[in-house]
């Protein structure tokens, strides 16, 4: 429907315009046709026309696709899915219920264990406060993991201000935690586990079906924040025994705003509230449901149910396209993360010699993220390569790659381009460079203040 309205109101010339828009200025062949004529300046940046996206797992473009299931529910069909007395709250009604069942379906559960909420941190903020809350009276102790995404750990350092406990379990080189650790920090007061299936910076996957098991012999809830899971590994809430989870739906070509929450009904998991409302979704989380988006999030679970593998294959050949591709033309190039246990579409470099910001800032023609964190005045290393224990050196030279759906060959290869000259560039200028190519260990160098 969407591109019915799209054919039916632009003209040739606008739609000649929207396609050049839509082109990453950095991945066509001859830029100069798609530059702006003036370019674009933004937060002090100046760059000829739109770069390549490379940042999934910041979010994902909405499949066009999804976003034709989506526009009925914007238009015509607009009714409140809460409204019992006609025609619009019913079929609005019945587009949620189809929308949670396609979600239920993607991670192998039952449509009422599904939850729709605003989005994974709203989830989960519900699964870690509302589990320990509503177990308060016997359960004081959590464990999560030191490479958590932010609104996890905080929530954390919430209960630990209300006089809970916490273990933050350390992870290895690759970004893996110890199984064995984990099962020696279970105390009889331990309410719940909550450890990431995907990381969002580093991309490895946590071997969360052992962890599952150990939770379960235990018999202690366990949390996982899928949200850079979803549509992108197979995910199983059985085989997982997964007690509560925590979905996304902009990072699986859905619509930002709405995500996700699975609740355990046997053995039944129990959440306190963390909203107060007219009840719906159960009680649990009280809001009129956005249809358009619930539905959006709906459809894109049911594409990737069906393209899930077609993704991954395709999407494996390009991650090989890039990093082969850089480290064919520069050394000193770090894969951050275990390489044997990682989602595909993210690849987290660091690039010796190099200062991240500067490389960052050089490659104004491609969208990714740096591991690196401005906190005040002062640059610090991503918490999650600390974790790692990443050289504070190499930790700020960090960059997120992320590969999705729509990337293309000619994207990938404008980006090992891009990178590689940039990192040239820089590393024309480090004296450090000079000195490593003359030979010398400049680790066993003692610098001399003054």
């Amino acid at each position: 429907m969407a591109s019915k309205l799209l054919r039916q109101t632009l003209t040739k010339t606008n739609r000649t315009a929207a396609r050049r828009c839509f082109f990453t200025a950095a991945s066509v062949a001859s830029p100069s046709e798609y530059e702006y004529p003036t370019g674009i300046t933004m937060k002090g940046v100046k760059i000829s026309g739109r770069p390549l996206y490379l940042d999934m797992q910041a979010t994902t473009p909405v499949d066009p696709r999804v976003l034709d299931s989506m526009l009925p529910f914007y238009l015509s069909r607009y009714g409140n899915p809460h409204s019992r007395t006609h025609l619009y709250g019913w079929e609005s009604e019945t587009a949620v219920e189809t929308a949670r069942a396609q979600v239920a379906a993607l991670i192998g559960a039952s449509p009422k264990e599904v939850v729709f909420t605003s989005g994974a941190t709203e989830s989960n903020n519900i699964s870690i406060k509302g589990v320990m809350h509503f177990y308060k009276d016997k359960k004081r102790h959590i464990i999560t993991t030191q490479t958590e995404h932010k609104c996890v750990l905080d929530s954390c350092r919430h209960l630990q201000q209300e006089g809970f406990e916490v273990t933050y379990l350390p992870v290895g080189s690759d970004g893996l935690i110890d199984l064995d650790t984990l099962g020696k920090e279970i105390r009889p007061d331990t309410g719940l586990v909550s450890v990431m299936a995907v990381n969002n910076e580093i991309g490895v996957v946590q071997p969360v079906e052992e962890i599952g098991k150990i939770c379960k012999e235990f018999n202690v809830p366990f949390h996982t924040d899928a949200a850079q899971a979803l549509g992108k590994i197979k995910v199983d809430v059985e085989k997982w025994n997964v007690s509560v989870m925590s979905l996304s739906g902009h990072k699986i070509y859905g619509p930002k705003g709405v995500g996700a929450l699975y609740l355990r009904r046997r053995p039944r998991i129990r959440v306190e509230p963390q909203m107060n409302g007219g009840g719906q979704e159960r009680g649990i989380r009280s809001g009129t449901v956005p249809t358009p988006l619930v539905v959006g999030m709906g459809a894109a679970c049911e594409l990737a149910m069906k393209e899930m593998e077609y993704d991954e294959n395709r999407i494996k050949g390009l991650q090989e396209r890039l990093l082969n591709g850089i480290r064919e033309k520069i050394d000193g190039v770090l894969v951050n993360g275990s390489m044997d246990r990682r989602y595909v579409g993210n690849l987290n470099l660091s690039f010796a010699y190099v200062e991240g910001e500067s490389l960052l800032m050089g490659l104004k023609e491609v969208a990714v993220s740096s591991g690196s964190a401005c906190t005040s005045a002062s640059l610090e290393p991503s918490y999650v390569l600390r974790a790692l224990g990443v050289d504070e050196d190499m930790a700020h030279t960090s960059i997120r790659f992320g590969i999705g759906r729509f990337t293309t060959e000619e994207e990938i290869d404008r980006a090992v381009e891009l990178t590689v000259k940039q990192v040239e560039k820089l590393r024309e200028m480090s004296p450090l460079y000079e000195m490593v190519k003359e030979g010398i260990d400049i680790k066993q160098i003692q610098w001399a203040q003054h």
